[in-house]
């Protein structure tokens, strides 16, 4: 009598996978866990699902499977960190995007746009710069005793600019973060109502912006300091390589001008961990 052969054991859900497969877990597979480095290998529990260790295995149950698989698809959402108690300032700001109309300057586009633009304000010009240094600036008007040239263009210091303005009542600030330099410190003794008031100066070492806001109407932001070579006033071999851009959008000149007024009145004077370094708080000056 001719015998059967045995039938093959069949293979089941708890057999075990070759140590080091990266095959991805499916219902009743076992995921062996990776070996690291100067460490023994431990059974890890992700979600329900067990990972088997050499020596031991365990079967993951398929619902807990699904719900691993449903996180690994579900979108990572960002949360935003919450700021620190008593952290967040009015000078810390993100503005939600939006479509804002503007002008990209660069090199002597700074002159003609930013320069000019000042030269012919009528109410007011705030400065914000962390550098101020002597500007001269082309004036080709005819004056008492020179006749008016069309060829070439004289060059007069923009304090005495300025000071033209300051005498039909527009109101001049610069805040910056140096001192000036010498040459402008000297130009600006030789206009009495510059000095009197007709510019207001504050200096803050924390300022680094650099803005210009004419009239409340036009607003510059950009890398440009208050120097000549800075705002296209020298030549084309000898000028920095500045970016800005200029808008006349309410909005952003609104938020502008409200940062700069509080940085110029001192209100971020009493948390200020720079003090030492102060010349004097501008709160001090803001309540004079």
């Amino acid at each position: 009598m001719t015998r059967r052969a045995a039938p093959a054991k069949r293979r089941t859900a708890r057999s075990r996978i070759t140590p080091g497969a990266s095959e991805p877990a499916v219902a009743g597979a076992v995921v062996p866990a990776p070996r690291r480095a100067g460490r023994r290998a431990s059974e890890v529990a992700i979600a329900g699902a067990v990972v088997a260790t050499p020596g031991r295995a365990e079967v993951a149950a398929p619902a807990a499977l699904a719900r691993v698989a449903r996180q690994l698809r579900a979108p990572v959402r960002r949360r935003r960190a919450p700021a620190a108690r008593g952290e967040h300032r009015p000078v810390d700001i993100a503005a939600s995007p939006r479509a804002v109309a503007l002008e990209l300057i660069a090199g002597r586009g700074h002159y003609e746009r930013v320069v000019r633009a000042v030269l012919e304000a009528h109410t007011s010009v705030w400065i914000a710069t962390a550098n101020v240094k002597e500007l001269m600036v082309e004036d080709g008007r005819a004056a008492p005793g020179r006749r008016r040239s069309l060829r070439r263009s004289s060059y007069v210091s923009v304090l005495a600019r300025l000071d033209e303005l300051a005498a039909r009542g527009v109101e001049l600030r610069l805040l910056h973060a140096e001192l000036p330099s010498r040459p402008f410190r000297e130009q600006l003794v030789q206009h009495p109502r510059l000095v009197g008031g007709g510019l207001a100066l504050r200096r803050c070492p924390r300022v680094h912006l650099k803005a210009v806001v004419v009239d409340g109407e036009l607003l510059y932001l950009g890398s440009a300091n208050w120097t000549g070579a800075g705002l296209g006033a020298k030549g084309s071999g000898r000028r920095n390589f500045e970016l800005g851009i200029v808008t006349d959008d309410a909005l952003l000149l609104d938020q502008v001008q409200s940062l700069y007024e509080r940085i110029w009145t001192g209100g971020e004077c009493a948390t200020c961990k720079l003090r030492d370094e102060c010349p004097g708080p501008l709160a001090d000056l803001a309540g004079s």
